[in-house]
Formats: structure tokens, C-alpha cells, sequence
């Protein structure tokens, strides 16, 4: 589910289980496993008769939308051998964000920012990224206000789930299957589900300028082939994902950190006044509201081969190979420009029209470029970034486990070779230059109808990532190596298991876009490839049953070293792009564990609860500038992590059986970044939740209330536009789950 730039957001319907796998994975599953895996298993077709079973919910938040659900699950056996499985289902998720009134105006520029200016986050701006208009008299300018009256609305943030998956399984010959499965989602969505702390975050307030809304849906077809070749146990599985993702996001909040915003939303007289021959008599900024429309598409196509050996043998294996093809092909255009601008003469308004870097047909200053890919070559206006990127992979893997002491002492081997590489192709490209009354440039002095798009402004991604191109860039990000895990288990009894492990997990390299731009002070220059960052674990665990097994008590102690730590950045200094670098080594120490309580004494209670502690730390800087410092936190590494729940179950018939389970989750405060201009303190919070319900045999109603208490939890934020932007937990919300089984 992992794929470059926003995760599949996939709704969990009819699963057998979820299994959490903590540490590095990265043996048996490969790249960006290196805190772990999180293992979606779904139902699958069952041969042993009809079954079926329906899901409903209904829920109501306090001061928001209500919200409702439903599922719909069917097994079929067809024959003896062949049976189908199918689920649909329905999640509509009211919304509880308000975007209320407000006004922006170009006053707000950070093009007019002085040095010493204190942002929200309490980092000061520095000289380097002072305003380039910093002081500027600007009293006879008019500015024009964004104004969103228009798309003022209460729970603006409302979001749909529809989907369904089937399954067939057949069972061709003895101890030989072969499942096939077919899945297809779609989520479409409204507003935005973070709010203004500077607003108020009770009421959870945001302010926003232009329509949000997202329609994202997928098909995903799966295959499994399962046998037994003598004591081997065989398993080949591939899948195909097509992602289609149509996207349109406010882009206004980019008035506070973009400096060269102005240029394409005010008049020449107010942003370069030197370079206006006849400045007109109202020099204006026009209304800084803008946005962006995002589409995309990925394909990606995996497969794997696994053999494992019997399970019950002194000495055990599992090994395969793993091959990956992604393709995502990505169009964004930013819509902010003004055709009002009067440029250098005052009067001539608005921009010439805009062409694509690798559109060949265009002459100018960047010539022979490879074609573009995804959309049109232009005319179009507005900034275009039209990428397409591809990871290709593959790997070798395998772990052996000896039993030293049979039911005692046992050793487990790991290691895994990975072959990556990543490659970009594409246009990025902006207006710059493009004035139809042109500020500077090979337009100057040209007649109007004679001017033509300068191509000046952007990136031709194809040439600069072409193989033997003059930038000095990689033809694409490649890189190749082993991992290893080692672990030693020791069973003293059948009721404790100590264990000590060594594992090691990456994330492949990539290319930047914006590579080989430099921030003014030229100590840093965005980075053309990144390398893979490293994680190295060093663990101690154990898993307890304790008390006649009333008590279980799993936990670990572990230490992690982190390498070359890859960091997304929004640096407007340096350029108005996302890019990354290998900022920084960190290392982290960490505790954590759970528990189960079942007393004897008290039949049908149960008390549970997990905690995490954590030490994180940056040890060494790799970017030389001071955004990074050494001894800062780890982004989103809450120091303590907790949660506690009490769960009675009494039977209240022959029948049925009644439960009520109180719940509480407690997070310490953490941060969203490691770098400074964009970091962000979030606070700590405690939630509360309560459930209580009836179950017979077939069927079963719930009561809850989530956020009894109804905090508001910061779970996540950014701070990338020097503005606090923070998402919290849904406000208190009750509802009513019903299920019923056949």
C-alpha cells in the first residue's frame, strides 16, 4: 500500500486479522519496512458452506455532520473445490471542520517581510530569507483582498468510501490452491481535515480561499498460487494496482513564504518599480487567492516467490525473490497568476502563453529535450509540473532458523539483496519571464504578437536526468546492497520466550526535481540524488505468561542507529518545491511493551494495555546549514505513548453476553519536523473512550462514545507556509454499531 507521495488510504472491510510486525522487516519485506509492518490479512473464499454477514453504524459528533456505514459480505462454495467470496461496503464520514470568513492581501507577502521577524513556530527569519522588498514604501498601493465569503461552510469536511473486493478460490489438486481477487475503492472527499490554531482549535476553524476536493480511487487485481512440492510449501503471488487520483487544493496560504508570488499577482511598479518605464497611476496586487489541481496515475506491477520448509524441523527456511515496476505519471498545475498585471509600461496587461520544457516544438533557450509525458505540451497558463516517474526493483531473500537446544535455543539468520532504481522524466515549469509586457529578457522591446514563451523559467527534468546531460546529474537514482537480521530466541519454559535481535532496514534513494538549486547564502545546494538512509536495531524482548497465564507480558528494549536520515523540505529561499535531502544521523533508545490481565478470580474481566517510551535524538548534521541541529528530536517521537482498557464480559442470558469497556489513550507531546523553519510543537493529549453492548450467536448491537471527554488530540501538523496547520481527533462523537452473522 506504500507508494510514493500519498499512501492508498484502503478501507479495512472483512479481515481475518491485522498482524503488527515491530522493527526493522526489511529481510522479508523489503524497502521503507524500517519501523515495522502492518499486515492487512483479508477473509478469504471458505469451501465448508454459505456464509454471510452485514455491518451497519451510525454515529453523530458534537458540532459536526452525522456519519453512517455499511457492509455486506457473501461466501459462496460453487463446488467441492471452488467457492467465491465477496464484500461491499459504504462509509460516509460527516465532516466537523468549518471554513469561515476571512480576508487575505498581498500586505501579508513574505516578500515584504523583515529580518528578525518572529514566526509562529518562534524561529526569527533570518537576513538570507529576509523579504527581497523588506521596508519597501508600499503606501500607495492598493491591494486587493482574497475574500471567501463565497465558500464559508460549517463540517466542510465530508468524505465518502465506496467499494467492493471478490475473491475465488480454487482448489485444483490435493494440497494446491489458487486465489484470484479483485478490488476497486473510491474516495471522494471535501475541505481539508486540519484547522487554525491562531482561530482556535475548540471550534476547529480554518480559513480557506478556493475549493478542496479529492477523488481518489484504485483497482487492484491479486493471485495467489499455494502448494506443496514434498515437505516444500510453495507460494507465488503478484498483484496489479491502477491509481487514478483527481485532485484541487488551496494554494493561498503559499502567500506567506512565496517571494516571488508578487511578480505574477501585482503590478511591475509594485514588485521591480526600477525596470517600469510608465508606472500607471494605481499600482495594485490583485487578490492572492490561488490553488493547484493535482492528477496522477499509477500502475504497479508485483510479484513474489517464497519456499518455506516445514515449520516443525529442527531446521527451518524461508527464501524467495521479490520484483516491483512502478509507474506514476503525475500533472500538477499551479493556478496563480493574474492576467490584470500591468507590466514594465504600465498598461499591457496579464502573460504570454505557457509551453511544456520538453514540448520540442517550441524553440528557445532549452532545445532538444525529450518528449513530454501525461498531458498536453500547452498552451496552457498557469505553472505546470508534468512528471513521470518510475521505481524499478528487485530482491533475494531468505531466513534460516536452527533450533541449538530443541524447545529451548534457536538461531535465526536473515538477509535480503535489493537492486533499485528510481527515474524521473517530465517538465516543471513556470510564467517567469513571461510577461506580455516583459520586465527583462529576450521579449524586451519585442511587439506583442511577436513574442513567445522564453522557456526560461523551470526545469526540463528529461534533459537534466538524461544519460551524459551537462548538469552533472545521475540518468537516475540506483542503488543496490544487502541487509541483514539476526536473532537469538531462548524458551526457558513454555511460558517465557527472551529473545535478542539484530536487524537492519532502508529506504531506496531518489531524485529531486529542484536538484542544484542553491540558497543564497551558497552554503547548501539541493541534492540531484539522494542516497538510502539506514536503520540498525539492537533489541532485547521478551513475551511472559505469568500467574497461571492470568498475566501476559510482551516488551522490548531496543536501540536504533539511523544513517543518512532522509528529510522533506519547503525552503521558498531556495526554491518554491517539496525536495529532499539526507539531513542528518540520529539514533534512538526506546521501551515499549503490552499487557493482558485475565483474572481467575474475576471471570470475564480483562484488562490490557500498551506503553512506549522513547528517547530520539539528531547526533550529526549533513546539510550544511543551520536548519538541522544536532540533539532535536525526531519528527512525530512522543516521548511516552500509553493506552489502557478495561473490558467486562457477563453473560445475560443462555443466550447473550453483555460487555462494557471503558478506554484511555495518552500521548506526550512530539514534533512534526526536523528542520527548524518547518517544525512544529504539537501538545500532548489524553482521550477517553467508552463502549458498552449485547451479543448472541448471530448477532450484536454496541453503544460508544469515541473522545468522551471531547479533546482535542494533536495527532498531526505542518508548518511548512509559516503557518500552524494541525490535525486533531474527530470532535465527541456516539454511535450505534449493529452486526449480524449467517
Amino acid at each position: 500500500l506504500s507508494q510514493p507521495g500519498r499512501n492508498l488510504d484502503v478501507y479495512a472491510a472483512d479481515l481475518e486479522r491485522i498482524e503488527v510486525l515491530a522493527g526493522p522487516q526489511g529481510t522479508l519485506f523489503g524497502a521503507s519496512s524500517q519501523a515495522g509492518t502492518v499486515r492487512l490479512i483479508t477473509n478469504k473464499p471458505k469451501l465448508s458452506g454459505f456464509a454471510a454477514s452485514a455491518k451497519a453504524g451510525l454515529s453523530f459528533t458534537k458540532g459536526g455532520e452525522e456519519s453512517w456505514k455499511g457492509e455486506l459480505m457473501l461466501n459462496l462454495p460453487l463446488t467441492d473445490s471452488v467457492a467465491i467470496r465477496a464484500v461491499g461496503f459504504i462509509d460516509d464520514q460527516g465532516g466537523y471542520i468549518d471554513n469561515v470568513a476571512g480576508t487575505r492581501s498581498f500586505q501579508e507577502s513574505g516578500r515584504f517581510r523583515p529580518a528578525g521577524t518572529v514566526r509562529a513556530n518562534g524561529v526569527p527569519v533570518s537576513s538570507v530569507r529576509a523579504g527581497f522588498q523588506a521596508g519597501a514604501d508600499l503606501s500607495g498601493v492598493t491591494f486587493v483582498n482574497a475574500d471567501n465569503s463565497a465558500l464559508v461552510e460549517k463540517d466542510f469536511n465530508d468524505t465518502q468510501y465506496t467499494g467492493f473486493r471478490i475473491s475465488a478460490l480454487y482448489e485444483f489438486a490435493p494440497d494446491w490452491s489458487l486465489t484470484v481477487s479483485h478490488a476497486r475503492q473510491n474516495v471522494d472527499s471535501d475541505g481539508v481535515f486540519f484547522a487554525d490554531p491562531e482561530l482556535g482549535l475548540d471550534n476547529l476553524d480554518i480559513q480557506r480561499f478556493e475549493e478542496d476536493v479529492l477523488e481518489d480511487k484504485f483497482k487492484n487485481t491479486s493471485w495467489t498460487l499455494e502448494g506443496r512440492l514434498g515437505a516444500l510449501e510453495l507460494l507465488y503471488t503478484g498483484a496489479y494496482t491502477d491509481r487514478r487520483t483527481d485532485q484541487r487544493v488551496d494554494y493561498t496560504d503559499y502567500l506567506f513564504v512565496g517571494q516571488y508570488l508578487p511578480y505574477y499577482m501585482c503590478d511591475t511598479a509594485v514588485v521591480y518599480p526600477t525596470y517600469v518605464a510608465s508606472a500607471p497611476a494605481d499600482p495594485t496586487c490583485q487578490s492572492p487567492a490561488s490553488y493547484v489541481t493535482s492528477q496522477s496515475k499509477t500502475e504497479v506491477f508485483t510479484q513474489e516467490f517464497r519456499i518455506n520448509t516445514p515449520q516443525e524441523s529442527r531446521f527451518r527456511v524461508t527464501a524467495g525473490g521479490f520484483y516491483s515496476d512502478l509507474k506514476l505519471k503525475e500533472r500538477n498545475t499551479f493556478v496563480y497568476y493574474s492576467p490584470l498585471v500591468r507590466g514594465s509600461d504600465g498598461v499591457t496587461q496579464g502573460f504570454l502563453p505557457n509551453y511544456a520544457l520538453t514540448n520540442t516544438a517550441v524553440t528557445g533557450a532549452v532545445g532538444n529535450a525529450s518528449e513530454g509525458y501525461f498531458s498536453d505540451p500547452g498552451p496552457f497558463q498557469g505553472f505546470r509540473n508534468d512528471v513521470l516517474r518510475t521505481d524499478k526493483q528487485w530482491g533475494l531473500f531468505g531466513e534460516a532458523s536452527f533450533d541449538v537446544v530443541p524447545d529451548t535455543l534457536s538461531v535465526t539468520l536473515g538477509a535480503r539483496y535489493y537492486d533499485i532504481e528510481v527515474d524521473l522524466k517530465g517538465s516543471a515549469n513556470s510564467m517567469f519571464f513571461n510577461l506580455a509586457s516583459p520586465v527583462f529578457g529576450p521579449n524586451t522591446g519585442v511587439a506583442l504578437e511577436d513574442r513567445i514563451d522564453v522557456q526560461l523559467g523551470g526545469t526540463n527534468i528529461s534533459a537534466q536526468y538524461a544519460p551524459n546531460n551537462t548538469v552533472g546529474a545521475p540518468d537516475k537514482a540506483a542503488t543496490n546492497g544487502a541487509i541483514f537480521k539476526g536473532t537469538v530466541t531462548f524458551t526457558p519454559t513454555e511460558d517465557m520466550l527472551f529473545y535478542a535481535t539484530y536487524s537492519e532496514g532502508f529506504r531506496p534513494g531518489l531524485l529531486n526535481r529542484p536538484g542544484g538549486r542553491t540558497n543564497p547564502s551558497g552554503t547548501f545546494t539541493v541534492p540531484f540524488e539522494l542516497q538510502t538512509d539506514e536503520v540498525k536495531n539492537y533489541e532485547l524482548g521478551w513475551k511472559l505468561d505469568l500467574m497461571d497465564r492470568q498475566l501476559r507480558f510482551n516488551g522490548s528494549a531496543f536501540y536504533v542507529d539511523i544513517s543518512r536520515l532522509q528529510t522533506t523540505i519547503f525552503d521558498p529561499s531556495i526554491v518554491n518545491l517539496f525536495f529532499s535531502a539526507n539531513a542528518a544521523d540520529a539514533r534512538i533508545y526506546g521501551l515499549e511493551g503490552d499487557f493482558t490481565v485475565a483474572p481467575f478470580a474475576v471471570p470475564g474481566l480483562t484488562v490490557a494495555g500498551a506503553f512506549s517510551f522513547l528517547d530520539t535524538k539528531v547526533t550529526k548534521v549533513l546539510v550544511p546549514t543551520n536548519d538541522v541541529l544536532v540533539g532535536s528530536d525526531l519528527a512525530f517521537a512522543p516521548k511516552f505513548q500509553g493506552n489502557l482498557r478495561v473490558r467486562y464480559e457477563w453473560d445475560l442470558s443462555d443466550t447473550l453476553t453483555g460487555h462494557i469497556q471503558p478506554q484511555v489513550v495518552h500521548s506526550s507531546s512530539k514534533y512534526t519536523d526536523i528542520i527548524e523553519i518547518n517544525k512544529l510543537k504539537l501538545d500532548g493529549y489524553t482521550t477517553v473512550a467508552l463502549s458498552a453492548g449485547v451479543k448472541s450467536d448471530a448477532w450484536g448491537a454496541e453503544l460508544y462514545v469515541d473522545n468522551l471527554f471531547d479533546e482535542r488530540a494533536q495527532l498531526s501538523g505542518n508548518f511548512v507556509y509559516d503557518r500552524a496547520r494541525i490535525v486533531t481527533n474527530r470532535p465527541r462523537t456516539i454511535g450505534l454499531r449493529l452486526s449480524y452473522d449467517y
